[in-house]
């Protein structure tokens, strides 16, 4: 098996760069009490995570994991949620082990990269930015950017677009089996860390190219599969 460097690397951002969940987990566990009910805490929450902060809500409120709460109860939820959010967003979340290395080994070869999440714009720059990470990209792509986002293809196409890489030459950079669908539809390469929001599973269960257990063995796979 050979696996060159990538002409182009894309990251996934939550669960993949930063472990968002503590600031997530603070923002439901808040709602839940404005709301008259109990915290989940943030180990249930973890397990949550994954399919956007809409299902993750709907989560919280039911305490299951495909809850459907009374809408009326969503409806008065859902913003308060939002708003705690985004007062806490990146305020207790932190760069895994490993992220700056990769970022810095991919700037080192010249390669370009790019961010693309399902995270909403109204949370993902402002993230970025706060845990220092926004400059390293030549392009974010939120979860409402385009018309469609992870595990269409769409986004990861637009990417390699804007740099003119074709997507042979394209790597993805996930968590997720949504990550792995995207980049088996666009055609890229795909290398998971496997310490990410997967709702529990082994994310090596979805046959990623690589998988990983820190962004610090990144450089060394390619020094090892070029050798």
């Amino acid at each position: 098996m050979t696996f060159p460097l990538p002409k182009l690397t894309v990251f996934d951002l939550d669960g993949t760069l930063i472990d968002t969940v503590p600031d997530i987990a603070k923002s439901a566990d808040e709602m839940l009490i404005h709301m008259g009910m109990r915290p989940c805490g943030e180990a249930k929450i973890r397990q949550w995570i994954g399919n956007g902060l809409e299902r993750l809500v709907r989560r919280a409120l039911t305490g299951k994991m495909d809850g459907e709460p009374d809408e009326a109860l969503f409806a008065h939820a859902y913003p308060l949620f939002l708003d705690l959010y985004e007062r806490y967003n990146g305020e207790c979340s932190v760069i895994y082990p490993g992220v700056q290395e990769a970022l810095d080994f991919f700037a080192r070869q010249d390669i370009p990269m790019a961010c693309v999440t399902n995270k909403h714009s109204r949370f993902t720059a402002g993230l970025l930015r706060r845990v220092g990470l926004y400059d390293k990209f030549g392009m974010v792509l939120s979860g409402n950017s385009l018309s469609q986002k992870k595990p269409d293809p769409m986004p990861l196409l637009h990417v390699a677009n804007h740099f003119g890489v074709s997507s042979s030459d394209a790597l993805l950079v996930g968590d997720s089996i949504s990550d792995v669908k995207a980049a088996r539809a666009a055609g890229f390469r795909i290398i998971c860390v496997t310490y990410g929001y997967n709702h529990g599973l082994d994310i090596r269960t979805a046959e990623p190219d690589a998988a990983m257990d820190s962004l610090e063995e990144l450089a060394g796979l390619f020094n090892a599969l070029q050798a």
